[in-house]
């Protein structure tokens, strides 16, 4: 079916409505709440979003070389099947309850409370940056992601991270199978209060870092200025390649590492006889 052509200038609320199966291409969305609600089957090409919530409630949609200005605030919630590359999103607390969403070589400049409470998500070469980024995501794929901003990813489940940076102050709380590949992550207290979370060839710097964790892995990584880490874990299996400055109290596990400034294992919390250190130097 050909799809129907829609170019120009928009403005007022629900400007189009409910629209199915076109091609929004060269537009601009001037004032006007919801211009795009409800549509399905779009594609959105070479166009502006300069006001709040336009992809409310869609189904199949292409978005590419588009600009979201800041007041297209909230602008894609419960919309579902959506891909977008090389955009530019500007707007703070984009993607809610969606699923099925694909961003590549994307920017968001103003990612503050991105990407709620959705799941399927896959992003590539995306740069984001603000707090509370990807809050209760489930089934999520990521490579060459570089994000500033803290508390990412609180309460995520099944999430794939690879070749990406993040300078995340308390990333990965309160989350489930989380496996981090290639990376680096600078933050302090990495990753509490969660279960499998698995680091390879990653290097992390985290004041008292990897505490409170349930099946923690971490294979061939580097802890650069990390103290006080491991507290109160569960089932550590660690293999660091560097200088730890202090490990306290794990519950049980095996940890090495290249040395260790020091090593605090209280009896009043902890049992150490379940707990083995290997110093290489």
């Amino acid at each position: 079916m050909k799809k129907k052509l829609y170019s120009g200038i928009y403005v007022g609320e629900r400007a189009l409505y409910n629209t199915v199966n076109a091609l929004v291409k060269e537009s601009t969305f001037m004032d006007g709440e919801s211009p795009l609600k409800e549509s399905k089957n779009i594609e959105v090409s070479h166009s502006v979003f300069k006001w709040k919530y336009p992809l409310w409630y869609c189904h199949n949609v292409k978005v590419h070389d588009t600009t979201f200005v800041e007041e297209a605030r909230s602008g894609i919630w419960y919309t579902h099947n959506i891909h977008m590359e090389n955009c530019h999103i500007s707007a703070p607390k984009q993607f809610r309850k969606s699923s099925f969403i694909t961003l590549k070589n994307c920017c968001l400049p103003n990612a503050l409370e991105t990407m709620w409470n959705c799941h399927d998500i896959e992003l590539d070469n995306v740069n984001a940056s603000g707090d509370y980024f990807g809050l209760n995501a489930v089934n999520v794929k990521v490579k060459n992601f570089n994000l500033i901003g803290n508390y990412a990813f609180d309460g995520g489940k099944n999430i794939e991270i690879r070749n990406s940076k993040l300078d995340s102050k308390d990333s990965f709380w309160n989350c489930e199978n989380v496996t981090v590949i290639d990376s680096i992550i600078v933050g302090e207290y990495l990753g509490w209060n969660s279960k499998n979370l698995t680091f390879i060839n990653c290097t992390i710097q985290s004041h008292q870092g990897m505490c409170y964790i349930d099946g923690l892995k971490m294979i061939n990584c580097k802890l650069l200025n990390t103290d006080l880490c491991f507290e109160f874990c569960h089932n550590v299996e660690a293999d660091i390649t560097t200088h730890i400055d202090s490990i306290k109290n794990p519950y049980d596990g095996h940890i090495k590492a290249k040395s260790v400034g020091e090593i605090i294992l209280d009896d009043k919390f902890i049992d150490p006889t379940k707990v083995k250190i290997e110093v290489k130097e």
